[in-house]
């Protein structure tokens, strides 16, 4: 379907639902959102919204980079392709939704703005591109709260050093040939380089009883990594299965597609000997 670029003069959106230069979605995203907003606002009590929503995007392609589009930064807005960091903020954009009772589709963007971006500021070098600024700026709004304790099973420390993106602008579009842009990423890179946070390491997360105490279903696991210059590898939800073992909801691209994968998570954290362990963060 072919891709609607709106401004906020438009009549879909006031200025006071989306502070943002433009948005770029379809009207397959619209419907989808809404609908899965209301079906999830539905539910009985006992439902765990978020594993609730985050099921209802099984099966979903796993494509990287939809966010990059064109030469200036707009809200992209994508339900029907997801990697595992967009995969998370439609979760939790739409889980915000439900809490709140505000289940329109420009409730939903307005929540990914504010998710996304360092105060809600829809610009390239103010997407929060690192996970560990992603959780700082999320904590701070009051959205979500790191886990650190108890300690077992948080035994593992690490101490953040991010420069992949300033290391490798090559990669990034938006950053060629744009000083100004890196220069600010760069700023941003060592804003959060230094810091030291508490993880669960690879070697406890086959001890199913005790991680119980620091892992719930709905949790936002980050997954550590010691490749140069990053700090997290990849995101995803916690489930509980009925084997007893922690699993983890993402966007898979090794499956090109969102699953709520069948593969223990400790099992998996073991074929990856890049990944060290996992942060966990509790959407408050």
């Amino acid at each position: 379907m072919k891709k609607l670029v709106l401004f906020i003069s438009l009549l879909a959106f006031s200025f006071q639902d989306l502070n943002a230069g433009n948005i770029i979605y379809t009207s397959n995203d619209s419907i989808r959102a809404e609908k899965i907003m209301r079906e999830a606002a539905s539910q009985s009590a006992g439902t765990n919204t978020i594993v609730y929503i985050g099921r209802k995007l099984l099966g979903v392609p796993y494509v990287a980079q939809t966010l990059e589009k064109g030469k200036t930064e707009s809200l992209v807005i994508n339900t029907t392709q997801l990697d595992c960091t967009t995969f998370v903020e439609n979760v939790l954009a739409m889980y915000l939704c439900v809490k709140d009772k505000k289940t329109r589709f420009a409730d939903f963007c307005n929540n990914i703005r504010q998710i996304r971006y360092a105060a809600g500021k829809v610009d390239y070098p103010s997407r929060l591109h690192y996970y560990s600024t992603w959780i700082e700026d999320n904590s701070a709004k009051g959205l979500v709260k790191e886990v650190s304790a108890p300690n077992p099973p948080f035994t593992a420390t690490q101490t953040i050093k991010a420069n992949f993106m300033s290391t490798h602008s090559d990669r990034y579009p938006m950053l060629k040939g744009n000083a100004a842009y890196l220069k600010k990423i760069v700023k941003a890179e060592k804003a959060v380089s230094g810091k030291t946070v508490r993880y669960i390491p690879t070697s406890m997360l086959n001890k199913s009883k005790l991680l119980r105490k620091a892992v719930k279903d709905g949790d936002i696991l980050a997954l550590v990594t010691k490749k140069a210059g990053l700090e997290i590898s990849h995101v995803g939800y916690a489930v509980w299965h009925k084997d007893g073992k922690l699993h983890l909801m993402n966007a898979s691209s090794l499956e090109h597609k969102v699953i709520d994968d069948k593969v223990s998570l400790y099992d998996y954290m073991k074929k990856h000997p890049s990944n060290l362990g996992i942060r966990v963060v509790r959407v408050k």
